[in-house]
């Protein structure tokens, strides 16, 4: 497993490849599609992303599945693709949504809570 401390001083990304060696390029790779999810906030403590190489299923697919550890529940998703970086780009790409769609949330639940207390006032 390869731990790299991000430019934030609280967040880590952690990247692990199973079944395959995480060559450099592809370790580069994931870090810097990684960070950019960094930009969310501060509440991020971990990124962690897993490269599988799955031979089981008649043909060669790589797996990634991420995991993200912020403040409330955490945020998990998977893809599979034929190619690893495309599987990575498309890994990246969902969790980027996820942590939209979550900040959507609460901020609706903030505004909502809002007028409910005009409301009653």
């Amino acid at each position: 497993m390869i731990h790299h401390a991000s430019p934030d001083a609280g967040a880590k990304i952690l990247l692990r490849g199973i079944h395959l060696t995480l060559t450099d390029a592809l370790r580069d790779a994931l870090r810097s599609k990684a960070e950019r999810l960094l930009r969310h906030g501060p509440r991020i403590d971990r990124v962690r992303i897993e490269l599988e190489h799955d031979t089981t299923r008649g043909r060669a697919v790589f797996v990634a599945k991420g995991h993200i550890e912020i403040g409330g529940p955490d945020l998990v998703a998977a893809v599979a693709s034929e190619d690893a970086y495309k599987a990575a780009d498309l890994l990246i790409g969902k969790l980027d949504r996820l942590l939209i769609r979550r900040a959507e949330l609460f901020k609706t639940r903030r505004h909502d809570g809002a007028s409910l207390r005009e409301a009653a006032a």
